[in-house]
C-alpha cells in the first residue's frame, strides 16, 4: 500500500510540474483519478448494475426526456463548436499544419482553455446516451463499441486539458462537436416519434461521416511527425491512436449494420417468405402457423393477442427492422406488420 501511495505522490508531483497552471485548480483537473473513477463507475452501472436493477422492471418510455436531452446536446454542441472555432480555428489565426499551444493569459487563449474544459465536461453528459438505453431495457445496444467510445473519451480529453488546452489537438474537438450537432439532430428527430421516420433516411451517411472525421483527425495529427512543430509528439501519437482505434471500430459497425443487412435482404425467397431468424408463432388450440421474416428476434402470439393487420387467406408476419438511435451501435427494434400471402 505504501508503494502505491508513493507512485501516486510521484504522479501528482509530475502533474504539478508539467501541467498547465491555468487549469490546475479547475473542477476535476487536480488529479486524473477523479475522472478515471467516474469512467469506471459508468462502465459498472451500464454493464452490470443498471441491467440488474431493470431485470424485473418494465422499461421506461422517456419520450419527452429524450427529446429534451437531445435538444440540449444539439445546442451544447453548437455552442462548443462556436467557442472552439472563434477562439482559434475559424479566425484564421490557427495554422492547420502546425499550431503550438499558447500558454499566455491572452483573452483568446483563455477562451480556448475554457472551451477545452467544457468539451471535456460534455463527455460526461454523453453518458446519458447509455443510461437511457439501460432504463428503456435496450441493453443489446450497450455494445462494446458504444461503451468504449463513451467510457474512454473523458479520460482521454482530461490529459489534453491538463497539458495542452489549446493548439493543434483542439482540431479534434472542432470536428467532433460539428459531427455531434448532426448526430444529436438525428437522435432528436428519432425521439420525436415515428412520423419523422421518413426524414431519417441518412443514418447510413451519418456513420460514414463519423469515419471521415477520424480519418481527418489521423491525417491532421500524424502530419506533425513530418513537420517541425513545437508541439508535444506524445499527444500526436495519443490523438492519432484514438482516431485509428475508433475508425476501425466504426468501420466494423458499418460493415455489420449495412453490408450484412443488404446481403440478407437480397436472399428473399420467391414463395412469399423472407429468409431470416425471426419466427412468428400463432397458437389457436393445437394449430400452429409459422411465418419467417428478416430480423433477429422471435415473437409468439396467442389468440388473445390479435393482429390488427390479419388477412383472411394468409398469416400475419411480424417483421422487425432496425431503427438507429445512436450511431455507435444504438439500434432499437421497431415492429411493423407484413402480410405474407399463402
Amino acid at each position: 500500500m505504501a508503494l502505491i501511495m508513493k507512485y501516486i505522490d510521484s504522479l501528482h508531483h509530475y502533474l504539478d510540474k508539467y501541467g498547465d497552471p491555468r487549469t490546475k485548480d479547475w473542477p476535476l483537473m487536480s488529479s486524473p483519478f477523479h475522472t478515471l473513477g467516474i469512467c469506471l463507475g459508468y462502465v459498472y452501472i451500464v454493464k452490470v448494475l443498471g441491467p440488474r436493477l431493470m431485470e424485473n422492471r418494465k422499461p421506461f418510455q422517456l419520450k419527452n426526456t429524450l427529446v429534451a436531452y437531445n435538444l440540449f446536446q444539439v445546442l451544447f454542441s453548437t455552442w462548443l463548436f462556436y467557442e472552439i472555432g472563434i477562439s482559434g480555428w475559424l479566425t484564421g489565426h490557427y495554422n492547420f499544419r502546425c499550431q503550438p499551444v499558447d500558454y499566455s493569459n491572452h483573452p483568446s487563449t483563455l477562451r480556448m482553455c475554457h472551451a477545452c474544459w467544457w468539451y471535456y465536461f460534455s463527455k460526461f453528459t454523453e453518458f446519458f446516451d447509455t443510461l437511457f438505453f439501460v432504463l428503456r431495457k435496450k441493453t443489446s445496444q450497450v455494445s462494446t463499441l458504444h461503451v468504449i467510445h463513451h467510457g474512454v473519451m473523458p479520460m482521454s480529453v482530461w490529459f489534453g486539458v491538463k497539458f495542452t488546452p489549446g493548439g493543434h489537438s483542439t482540431f479534434f474537438g472542432l470536428l467532433n462537436t460539428f459531427v455531434h450537432i448532426i448526430m444529436y439532430t438525428y437522435y432528436l428527430l428519432t425521439a420525436m416519434g415515428p412520423q419523422y421516420q421518413k426524414y431519417l433516411w441518412w443514418k447510413k451517411y451519418l456513420t460514414s461521416l463519423q469515419m471521415v472525421q477520424f480519418i481527418l483527425i489521423m491525417v491532421h495529427a500524424f502530419q506533425l511527425l513530418f513537420v517541425d512543430c513545437n508541439y508535444p509528439k506524445i499527444f500526436v501519437w495519443w490523438i492519432g491512436a484514438h482516431a485509428i482505434m475508433f475508425f476501425f471500430l466504426f468501420k466494423e459497425f458499418y460493415r455489420q449494420s449495412y453490408n450484412y443487412r443488404k446481403l440478407r435482404s437480397g436472399k428473399t425467397q420467391s414463395n412469399g417468405y423472407s429468409n431470416g431468424s425471426i419466427t412468428s408463432k400463432k397458437h389457436d388450440g393445437d394449430k400452429l402457423t409459422n411465418g419467417h421474416c428478416n430480423g433477429v428476434s422471435k415473437t409468439e402470439e396467442t389468440t388473445e393477442q390479435k393482429h390488427q393487420n390479419g388477412t383472411a387467406n394468409g398469416c400475419s408476419v411480424s417483421d422487425y427492422y432496425v431503427k438507429s438511435e445512436d450511431i455507435t451501435t444504438n439500434m432499437s427494434l421497431t415492429q411493423r406488420k407484413v402480410t405474407a400471402e399463402q
